[in-house]
C-alpha cells in the first residue's frame, strides 16, 4: 500500500522510519519548511531515505496540491500536525487519513489533551488512532490503547515514556490493518465528548484557594508547558518539578515555608506542602527554586 506521511519534528520522524523499517512504501512526506528550506527532523529523514518533501503549509496551494495528487497514496498518515489540513487533501487517499492523537476519544479532543488529562485528575488516559474527518479529532476510531496517569507524572513524562513510543508503535500498527483491509471505523459518542482549548497562560495561573491534591494535579498539568504561573510581588513566576507531600498547618496557603538542600523550596498549601523544583520569571531561563524565592514570599494567583 502506498502511504504519505504528513508531520513534523523527532515524532513525525521516528514514524516514518518504523513505517520504512515494516516495509511499508511510503510515497511522499509533508512537513513544515522553514522559509530558508531548513528541514525539520522528518523533511530530513524522507530526503536522507531519497522520499520527496512538501512544505505542509504549501498545501492550499494548486501546485503543491497536484503534486501531492502525483505521489497517489492509498492513505495518509498524520503524525504530529499542527497545520490545518484542507478537504482537498484529505480526499487524496482513496483508503483515507488516519492520525495519532494522545487521549482515549472523545475524552479530551484538542490540541492540550495531555494537559488536560493530568490536570483534570484524571487516572487514565491513552491513545487513539483515528479516522480524519473535518472536525476537530471528531472522526472514528481505528484502536486506542490505555495508560495509567502516576500520581506524580508531568506532561513530559506521560509523553516521552510511555504516549510517544506507544503512538509510533500504534500507527505502524493502524497502517498495517489499513493494508489488510481490517481497520475498524467505530464511531465516536459525542455524548461522552470534552473539548478543552489549547492549555496557555490564562489557564496557567495557580489557584492557591483550592486544596492540595487539584492544585497538585494542575501544576503537573501545565509542565513543561505553559508553565503554572503565579505572581511574586506582582511579578509572574513559573513553577516546575513540583512534589507533594501531606501535611496540616495554618500557614495561608502560597508561603513559602523553607529552602532545600537541594535548591528546591516549600510551599504551604491546603492540607500540604508543595515542593517546587525549579522556578522561572518570562524570558529566562528555569533555574533552582531557591535561587528566585525564600522563605517568607508569597505567592498569589496571577491576574
Amino acid at each position: 500500500m502506498r502511504v504519505g506521511v504528513v508531520g513534523q519534528a523527532a515524532f513525525g520522524r521516528d514514524v516514518l522510519e518504523a513505517l520504512l523499517s515494516a516495509g511499508e512504501e511510503v510515497v511522499g512526506v509533508s512537513a513544515p519548511l522553514a522559509p530558508e528550506g531548513a528541514a525539520d527532523p522528518l523533511a530530513g529523514a524522507a530526503s536522507e531515505a531519497g522520499i520527496p518533501v512538501l512544505d505542509t503549509g504549501s498545501l492550499r496551494e494548486p501546485a503543491p496540491l497536484e503534486e501531492l495528487r502525483s505521489w497517489a497514496p492509498e492513505l495518509l498518515v498524520f503524525a504530529f500536525v499542527t497545520e490545518i489540513v484542507t478537504r482537498d487533501v484529505l480526499a487524496v487517499p482513496r483508503h483515507g487519513t488516519i492520525q495519532y492523537h494522545p487521549s482515549l476519544l472523545p475524552r479530551h479532543r484538542g490540541r492540550s489533551a495531555m494537559n488536560w488529562a493530568i490536570a483534570s485528575g484524571d487516572p487514565v488516559t491513552g491513545l487513539t488512532i483515528f479516522w480524519v474527518d473535518e472536525g476537530v479529532d471528531t472522526g472514528p476510531v481505528l484502536l486506542q490503547r490505555e495508560v495509567p496517569i502516576g500520581p506524580d507524572d508531568t506532561v513530559g513524562s506521560l509523553y516521552f515514556d510511555r504516549l510517544y513510543p506507544m503512538g509510533v508503535e500504534a500507527l505502524v500498527e493502524a497502517v498495517a490493518l489499513v493494508a489488510a483491509g481490517r481497520a475498524p471505523r467505530i464511531e465516536q459518542d459525542d455524548a461522552l465528548a470534552t473539548y478543552e482549548p489549547a492549555m496557555g497562560r490564562r489557564h496557567a495561573s495557580v489557584d492557591w484557594s483550592r486544596a492540595a491534591r487539584p492544585l497538585y494535579d494542575h501544576i503537573r498539568g501545565c509542565d513543561p508547558q505553559p508553565g503554572a504561573s503565579a505572581s511574586l510581588h506582582g511579578l509572574e513566576i513559573r513553577l516546575f518539578d513540583a512534589a507533594l507531600s501531606p501535611a496540616s498547618g495554618r500557614t495561608p496557603p502560597g508561603t513559602v515555608l523553607a529552602r532545600t538542600e537541594a535548591g528546591a523550596v516549600e510551599v504551604a498549601v491546603i492540607g500540604g506542602v508543595l515542593t517546587v523544583g525549579r522556578a522561572q520569571r518570562p524570558g529566562e531561563r528555569k533555574r533552582p527554586a531557591a535561587e528566585l524565592l525564600q522563605p517568607g514570599d508569597r505567592l498569589e494567583r496571577t491576574a
